[in-house]
């Protein structure tokens, strides 16, 4: 399916691994030319060396932590009017009660999830609508539409953040710019692989053992954990010409661990 979209150009910011990577993989396979950005300079080449190869797209990496004034300037030298902005972000630290949370890890919560996706948004939304056509796609957290004291450090700003998203979405949709939330639950990315790696060593089982061990413990319905490669397939489709009428949405992916009718 040709979704309308070769020949654009895309700021893919924080997407050096996972559903960031997985992203700009998709989107490169849809014909359209990338800018990479993440804080990792080795790993940032990396993934930028070999999406170009699978795809034979430009892909320029950025050395750019997009939760900075300075990260955010790169961004923008680099690319000064990307069609497509795709935003995703390392999750902060499991909090293992409410009470160890201090002022100082709220405020870096929000500058890191909420602050840093609405500057970013906000330097390229303009040019955007003059040339009358958008796509935006925050990556976020299911633990938004979940609250869970494990998750307080992440849920709540992503909250806001799709909060903020959706009005700005109503005020830019006639001009063929569209703002979407992505809520993904548990993914196999390289960080949770590393994770359950470590655990199954530490505990003397095999990482199959410990794979299924954590997806039963959360009883994910679809007994599995999520392929960041799907993640990356939804975010293309949210960008392509077909997205026009999808309009300030927050999609869950999570295998069904959420209950709720909307």
């Amino acid at each position: 399916m040709d979704l309308g979209i070769a020949g654009r150009v895309a700021i893919c910011a924080g997407a050096s691994r996972g559903m960031g990577k997985a992203s700009a993989l998709a989107l490169a396979r849809e014909g359209v030319n990338i800018v990479l950005s993440a804080r990792g300079e080795a790993r940032l080449r990396d993934a930028a060396e070999s999406i170009a190869g699978a795809t034979g797209v430009n892909v320029a990496p950025v050395v750019a932590d997009h939760s900075t004034p300075e990260g955010r300037a790169a961004l923008q030298a680099a690319c000064p009017a990307p069609d497509i902005l795709v935003i995703t972000c390392s999750p902060p630290a499991v909090t293992p009660h409410f009470r160890d949370i201090a002022v100082a890890d709220w405020q870096a919560s929000l500058d890191t999830s909420f602050l840093a996706p609405v500057e970013l948004m906000r330097l390229f939304l303009d040019g955007m609508v003059e040339r009358r056509f958008g796509r935006i796609v925050n990556i976020a957290t299911v633990a938004a539409k979940l609250p869970s004291v494990p998750r307080l450090l992440s849920g709540p700003s992503r909250s806001a953040l799709h909060n903020y998203a959706v009005a700005v979405s109503k005020a830019v949709a006639k001009d063929n710019v569209i703002i979407n939330t992505l809520l993904p639950g548990m993914f196999l990315t390289e960080t949770l692989v590393e994770r359950l790696t470590a655990d199954a060593a530490a505990k003397g089982v095999t990482y199959e053992d410990e794979r299924d061990r954590f997806v039963g413990r959360f009883r994910i319905p679809a007994g599995k954990f999520g392929d960041p490669e799907d993640v990356g397939a939804v975010t293309a489709l949210l960008c392509s010409r077909f997205a026009s009428y999808v309009v300030g949405q927050s999609l869950v992916l999570d295998g069904g661990l959420v209950n709720g009718l909307f």
